[in-house]
């Protein structure tokens, strides 16, 4: 079962007349990058919650965001006034000196500065903690099974993609008697051309043909190709985070295909190589959401 690395989980908790809340949002990247913005009252448990999130999501571009919503009573927020007044005097200075006029609206832009808005610093309770962990828990949780249905639907279009590829491939057989006569008859046709004027072995001309028309042969890369097609959905099927294995696979499957166009030497051929890629980068680009 592939997972994406698409999701979104948002959990809350009432904690003595407080609202809790953590919202994780996740999206596809080659490696981890988790952000994490938290409360000041949870920020000593910081590489504690960075385990609880990373022990679930392990790849993707994670962002993280916890905080106390104390709307609808009142906070304990206080204004830091040495912060603010120190401020303040800096704006002025850099005013005078860049000769720009003073901000009219010096609240609205000193509250936003840090630490000119102060929480009082409450040392954080056991339960307080256990129960922020829950609903880390259950906000995981909803990304996971977020990622799972994403997961889904890539797994139809892998399924779908690499049936068409296997299918062009089946059609290619027709065209290779074709091909090979075709190239055997245009060479002994040229040949015939030249027999006048020149001279030349008739045994060591066959044994030439013969290479060059094996150098042609394209059986070896139809059989690899088929091999990497199922290789595809066996490790999309078994391998539990498969999102790099299958990008790789995919450059395997992409190297059989030119491969085999330009070993083709025939329209037909070529137009089904083209539909191959074609199908083959709809897979690549999917491929890159997958964890």
């Amino acid at each position: 079962m592939i997972q994406s690395m698409t999701g979104f989980g948002k959990a809350t908790c009432e904690y003595e007349g407080k609202k809790i809340v953590v919202e994780i949002k996740s999206l596809n990247s080659k490696q981890l990058d988790l952000s994490l913005k938290i409360a000041p009252a949870y920020r000593n448990k910081e590489l504690d919650i960075r385990t609880e999130i990373l022990q679930k999501l392990e790849r993707g571009k994670i962002d993280v965001a916890i905080y106390i919503d104390n709307s609808g009573k009142d906070a304990a927020a206080q204004i830091n006034q040495s912060a603010f007044l120190s401020y303040m005097q800096q704006v002025k200075t850099l005013s005078k000196n860049l000769e720009l006029p003073e901000p009219t609206n010096w609240f609205d832009l000193l509250l936003r500065l840090p630490d000119v808005l102060k929480t009082e610093n409450i040392e954080l309770e056991e339960n307080e903690w256990q129960a922020l962990k829950e609903i880390i828990y259950k906000a995981v949780e909803q990304v996971v099974s977020f990622r799972i249905q994403e997961g889904k639907s890539l797994e139809n279009v892998f399924l779908t993609k690499i049936s068409n590829i296997d299918d062009l491939l089946e059609k290619v057989s027709p065209y290779e008697t074709e091909r090979i006569e075709k190239i055997r008859s245009r060479l002994e046709d040229n040949l015939q051309a030249l027999s006048d004027k020149v001279n030349y072995d008739q045994n060591r001309l066959e044994q030439e043909l013969i290479y060059y028309i094996e150098k042609l042969d394209i059986n070896e890369e139809k059989v690899r190709l088929k091999n990497h097609l199922n290789y595809f959905l066996e490790t999309m099927k078994l391998e539990p985070s498969p999102g790099k294995k299958l990008g790789f696979i995919a450059q395997e499957i992409g190297r059989e295909i030119n491969t085999l166009g330009a070993k083709a030497n025939h329209s037909e051929i070529q137009k089904i190589v083209v539909k191959m890629k074609d199908e083959l980068e709809q897979i690549k680009e999917q491929v890159l959401n997958v964890l």
